[in-house]
């Protein structure tokens, strides 16, 4: 199958969250993705289907000029160290990209390379709240709420990263050179929301947090309990299709106003879902153009009938368990989960990767024995102890 960045050799230095999101789509559109572990460290990395690891020593010399000698090959470098970092174990940007003038130099971090904050550890809460967005986010009357760790990390992190890097690669292919990308997860979240500092002067806003038309203030849209302890999910902002939920919902429209006091409306309509269960709902609005939809678990997920008909998810090998499949949907070039696309042992491919280099069977031997490098034997429990993150 073609897909859209096949040949394209990516060299990612392991990480937690942001910079393996971002291996795992360019490893989804078919770029070769080579994850630089530390031996023996933990496995916490849950995004990491379709790479190969090379576990190395960066402490040693002969661990880093085996990086130097992959990264000379290499299309494009991810890393999600602290500012300063790469340059102390001498892989910066001006070392590597002097051997390698094309190489793509992808810099994921908090903060960014420059700023007050650039040394300055952090995590997505921290840099939400610093893009300005996290102070919209939660309900009325109540502290701001984190969106889990999805619109830093993710969203302005490992997403916009990968978006910097498949730019960067499309002008490279005009002017044959490199560039160093400063992708850090303070301005992508700020630029994910840009709709949110862009549209301040709408009817939509102006008033406190979680009083507003789309952060759970209105009736209209916000989430509903079901008789059954399950969650119905209103988006009827139009009025046309406003009046079709409300029609639905077994309501006078006349009586429930769209525009009418929000929390004296929220009432009427809390208490006629929680009159049907949440299956009774969906076979009343399933189809409609009233923009209600059930709130589903993960579980539930892969299974409702328009991702199934779309066959949006796909088995993860652990029974039971779905992931999404590569998106978008591209028509000629689609990205893809092989078969053989599993998530690699910590140094499951360092003696592979190292005879790719060159290196033969003498050299790894040597620099295994040197701890220079780990060639995984067996795969060891994935499960961390709770006091690892203390």
């Amino acid at each position: 199958m073609k897909m859209a960045l096949r040949g394209v050799k990516v060299v990612e230095m392991a990480g937690l969250a942001p910079a393996p999101f971002c291996g795992k789509i360019l490893a989804d559109f078919g770029a070769s993705v080579i994850r630089v572990d530390k031996p023996k460290s933990p496995d916490m990395d849950r995004l990491c289907r379709g790479k190969r690891s090379l576990a190395v020593d960066l402490k040693k010399p002969e661990g880093i000029g085996l990086v130097k000698k992959l990264c000379k090959g290499a299309d494009v470098l991810i890393e999600p160290y602290r500012r300063g970092v790469m340059e102390k174990i001498g892989l910066g940007p001006k070392e590597l990209m002097k051997d390698n003038p094309g190489l793509i130099y992808a810099r994921l971090t908090g903060f960014g390379q420059a700023g007050p904050y650039a040394d300055m550890a952090g995590h997505d809460i921290n840099y939400v709240a610093i893009s300005g967005l996290l102070s919209m986010l939660g309900r009325k009357e109540g502290p701001p709420t984190p969106p889990i760790n999805l619109l830093a990390d993710f969203a302005g992190g490992g997403l916009m990263c990968s978006l910097g890097i498949a730019l960067a690669l499309l002008e490279r292919s005009r002017s044959g050179k490199g560039q160093v990308i400063d992708a850090n997860m303070v301005e992508g979240a700020a630029y994910v929301g840009a709709w949110m500092y862009t549209s301040r002067d709408m009817w939509i806003w102006g008033k406190d947090r979680g009083c507003n038309w789309l952060d759970s203030g209105s009736h209209f849209y916000d989430t509903y309990e079901t008789l059954d302890g399950r969650y119905m999910a209103v988006g009827a902002v139009e009025p046309h299709f406003y009046h079709e939920f409300v029609t639905l919902l077994g309501l006078n429209p006349d009586e429930v106003g769209q525009f009418d006091d929000f929390d004296e409306m929220k009432l009427i309509i809390q208490k006629r879902f929680k009159e049907r269960t949440q299956e009774d709902w969906c076979k009343v609005f399933d189809g409609k153009d009233a923009c209600v939809t059930p709130v589903l678990t993960r579980d539930e997920a892969p299974h409702h009938p328009h991702n199934a008909d779309r066959k949006s998810f796909v088995p993860t090998g652990t029974e039971g368990q779905y992931e999404p499949i590569p998106a978008p949907r591209l028509s000629r070039t689609p990205g893809s989960i092989t078969e053989d696309a599993k998530a690699p042992i910590i140094g499951q491919h360092t003696s592979e990767i190292l005879s790719e280099l060159g290196y033969n069977q003498e050299d790894i031997k040597g620099l295994i024995q040197g701890k220079a490098i780990m060639q995984a034997k067996e795969k060891v429990s994935s499960l961390i102890h709770p006091l690892f993150f203390l």
